[in-house]
């Protein structure tokens, strides 16, 4: 007889061993949904990390819980979580069954349901279903049911207890440590291109003496390159041995200047003779001849 359950209702256990098929109804739009389940101690937590069974850790190490994984049926798709009661470790007082949609709410899961199974029976009915509708439509995860001790048996009650935060945050709420590192966004890289390194100045020679600095000659403009140097126009005249050097001047050029002859060297210039002004010359022609 197959017993359909309310939320909070229970209905005690005969098998053994029992299969918690979750089912839905896929299609546009709708994500995919993973089965769970996590073993808890009669402290309501897990007594470690193996104590959580589902996608990344499909096998509990005792081997009493293990997940079947998904399969497509007529009725939609089915992911399924098989424990074994009668070989379950005894502190092991309860065993959640949740379901998780990655990063989208159950209101765009249709037709969610629970149904469980004797696993000993392979065509049989359901032992017991329940329809789980969430309570906000935006929780990302749910514990659909639990299977929990009461005396020498098991029994199932349905919960449909939801969690905005997901897979993690139910986890962590039993005492699964989540590494948030894992889920961080990864830094983007950094940018290939280096900065240029800033530039250097120019060393400037220091004169050996700080007052060499006021005299330091100033140095003559370098001829372009592949001219030859500009000759200097005057030629720097020559001291008189002995005598201070005088006061370069610049020349005043002569315009049709007769040329002065130099006097002999070592007599005096020879004065020029002033002419007689009443001085004439004697008669010359053929008449004075002898004939």
């Amino acid at each position: 007889m197959t017993h359909a359950m309310l939320k909070g209702s229970n209905v005690p256990l005969e098998a053994s061993a029992v299969r918690a098929v979750l089912r839905w109804t896929p299609g546009q739009g709708v994500p995919d949904v993973d089965a769970s389940a996590l073993l808890l101690g009669g402290d309501g937590r897990v007594r470690s990390d193996e104590d959580f069974v589902f996608y990344n850790q499909p096998r509990h190490p005792a081997g009493k819980v293990w997940r079947l994984g998904k399969k497509r049926v007529a009725e939609g798709l089915t992911d399924t979580i098989q424990t074994d009661l009668a070989g379950m470790d005894p502190a092991v007082s309860r065993v959640l069954l949740a379901a998780s949609a990655e990063g989208v709410s159950f209101e765009h899961v249709p037709a969610l349901r629970i149904l469980l199974y004797d696993a000993a029976v392979a065509e049989g009915e359901p032992l017991a279903y329940f329809d789980i509708t969430p309570q906000t439509g935006e929780e990302t995860a749910l514990i659909c049911g639990e299977l929990y001790r009461r005396g020498e048996g098991w029994k199932f009650r349905a919960l449909g207890e939801g969690y905005s935060n997901g897979l993690e945050g139910l986890a962590s709420d039993f005492g699964i440590s989540v590494d948030d590192s894992e889920s961080a966004a990864p830094e983007p890289a950094p940018s290939t291109s280096l900065p240029l390194p800033p530039q250097q100045p120019m060393p400037q020679q220091q004169p050996a003496h700080p007052s060499m600095a006021q005299h330091a000659p100033q140095s003559s403009p370098q001829p372009a390159y592949g001219y030859p140097p500009e000759p200097p126009r005057y030629p720097a005249p020559q001291p008189s041995y002995g005598y201070p050097p005088a006061a370069p001047t610049q020349p005043t050029p002569i315009a049709h200047a007769a040329p002065v002859a130099q006097p002999s060297y070592g007599y005096p210039q020879p004065v020029a003779p002033i002419p007689d002004p009443n001085f004439r010359l004697p008669p010359q022609g053929p008449q004075f001849l002898n004939r």
